[in-house]
């Protein structure tokens, strides 16, 4: 492969001239790249699993507990406001202190959380434990989809941001394994939050075998480092190294940076996207095991659907991975997001099997892939200095979305009904597509440093 770099956007540089994200955008995909895109995507579905098994416990739970819908709207909504917070502080430590220790981090406090919550002897002790357990998991997301954004080369660098969304996919399906052959059981609930302990130790491996960003290394002055991990991964593809120029000093991250004019349309196009997105995604995918038992669908029988539902995830992301990189991240975003709205509003007028699982199929299909597309767009609005604390803080915005969908999707199902209910989601899905035609189309460009 040719030494220089040509991508849309960035001048030719000649081999002496080449900065070492220039060297790094220039690479084949090999076994560096998967095993930095194996490595985040196992810790990835790791945090789906717990996200996705509230959604079963809550049904487990509120039987044995006794528990109101609104006590139970709080327990699904209290680890949103964790994430929130997670998200926000979690971005801004990865500018700090690095991608990779911010990711090890929250998969030590999530996955202990979790463990201890199996121990819960009631609700507010439950509460207590899941706002720490978003804590964990609020940061670990935007942390893990910029150090993935930040080796990939350009060229596929959305494709392989979309792989790492798809372990969220593999992490909801184990989620639904263990709901249905483990919550019914007694104390079902309990051994499936042990489970959670797993992030924890996973959190071992991510310390000493995931690299740290190149990008953050450089920014911080640890150019010989940065030059070592760009070296292991030329050498992996065969490609012989050159000399790059040390860069300038960096600007430290600011969260007042993402409303200076060059971007702040761009800063309110992505919060409203993520806002949306995440509205009618932890509105709707939370309570559809509850709103199956409400239709008169046993326990089982639920579970059962919502893991059908769930595996429509896997070709949601496979088909976007693909467009991503042919029509770019904007269309195929917006795309996925108009068919949400469509499929969510068939959803709510659906009554029969047949009809629930396939509308529910092609919800579960357009929302995770436009998810995918959405976390590949997100690092790539801001340059190196703020891209952690951009990704964190529009992720912490739509979290406040999911702490509001969980408590107002149920009230509006009890007054007003499923159909109802669906075009609510539906219209939130719409309101994020139009958000997303405001954002900047990045594809093969290389990531900005200024």
């Amino acid at each position: 492969m040719s030494s220089a770099v040509s991508t849309e956007g960035t001048k030719s540089v000649a081999a002496g001239e080449l900065t070492r994200s220039q060297r790094l955008d220039r690479l084949p995909f090999n076994k560096l790249h998967g095993r930095l895109l194996g490595g985040s995507g196992i810790g990835w579905a790791l945090d789906a699993m717990d996200v996705g098994l509230i959604s079963f416990l809550m049904v487990a739970i509120k039987q044995e507990w006794g528990l109101s819908t609104a006590q139970i709207s709080w327990i699904a909504s209290v680890g949103f406001i964790g994430m929130a917070v997670g998200a926000s502080m979690g971005g801004y430590l990865a500018d700090r202190i690095g991608r990779r220790n911010v990711f090890a981090l929250t998969l030590i406090v999530y996955g202990l959380a979790t463990g201890f919550s199996a121990l819960s002897t009631g609700f507010w002790m439950l509460i207590v434990f899941r706002f720490v357990i978003g804590l964990g998991l609020g940061a670990e997301l935007p942390v893990a989809s910029t150090l993935v954004s930040e080796y990939a080369p350009a060229r596929i660098r959305g494709r392989m941001v979309v792989l790492l969304e798809a372990f969220w996919a593999v992490g909801w399906i184990l989620a639904a394994l263990i709901g249905y052959y483990v919550v019914p059981q007694d104390n079902g609930w309990r051994w499936a939050l042990v489970l959670g302990v797993v992030p924890a130790l996973y959190a071992i491996y991510v310390r000493r075998g995931l690299p740290e960003s190149v990008r953050f290394l450089e920014k911080v002055g640890r150019i010989d480092e940065a030059e070592a991990s760009v070296r292991r991964f030329e050498e992996a593809s065969g490609i012989e190294p050159v000399p790059s120029p040390t860069p300038p000093p960096a600007a430290k991250p600011s969260i007042k940076a993402l409303w200076e004019k060059r971007f702040a349309g761009r800063t309110v196009a992505l919060w409203l996207t993520w806002f949306g997105v995440n509205f009618s995604y932890y509105g709707a995918f939370l309570w559809i095991p509850t709103f199956l038992v409400a239709q008169g669908f046993p326990m089982a029988k639920s579970f059962e659907f919502t893991l059908w539902i769930t595996l429509a995830q896997l070709p949601g992301y496979a088909v976007a991975a693909v467009l991503i990189e042919k029509i770019g991240r904007r269309f195929t975003l917006a795309a996925f997001l108009l068919g949400s709205a469509a499929s969510a509003i068939a959803f709510g007028q659906s009554s029969s099997e047949s009809a629930i699982l396939l509308t529910g199929c092609l919800l579960s299909f357009f929302n995770l892939g436009a998810w995918g597309a959405l976390y590949a767009v997100t690092p790539e609005v801001y340059p190196t200095t703020m891209r952690a604390t951009g990704s964190g803080s529009a992720t912490a915005f739509g979290r406040i979305a999911s702490i509001v969908g969980p408590l107002l999707v149920p009230w509006v199902h009890d007054n007003y009904g499923t159909g109802t209910t669906f075009v609510l989601i539906a219209v939130s899905f719409a309101v994020a597509m139009l958000a997303a035609l405001g954002l900047p189309e990045w594809k093969g460009k290389e990531l900005q440093s200024a």
